[in-house]
């Protein structure tokens, strides 16, 4: 392993401690307005079965349990499912720098 894998990994550790945060710091309802990025809403015109997650999941970050249950109520299995694959990585790419 070269220094270049190490600051990698450490690069990728620094940006996935920073992305918690800056999700938490934004309002709840910051993804709230504006156009929609959904391409299956864009070409169809139809809501897709995930539109209103990134709302919902924003809700539970901030705590607003009713207000993701009306956003998308699978939120509730996705961002826990989510924070365990997102932590399990964080500390995979911590084994390795640890591990050099």
């Amino acid at each position: 392993m070269t220094n270049k894998f190490i600051f990698k990994n450490i690069a990728i550790l620094v940006g996935m401690t920073i992305l918690p945060l800056v999700l938490l710091f934004l309002p709840k309802d910051f993804f709230d307005n504006g156009p929609t990025l959904c391409l299956f809403t864009l070409v169809t015109g139809v809501n897709c079965p995930g539109c209103g997650m990134t709302r919902a999941c924003m809700r539970m970050i901030h705590f607003d349990f009713q207000g993701a249950w009306l956003f998308h109520k699978a939120s509730f299995v996705v961002l826990p499912t989510l924070i365990f694959l997102y932590i399990r990585f964080f500390v995979l790419k911590l084994r390795q720098i640890v591990k050099f």
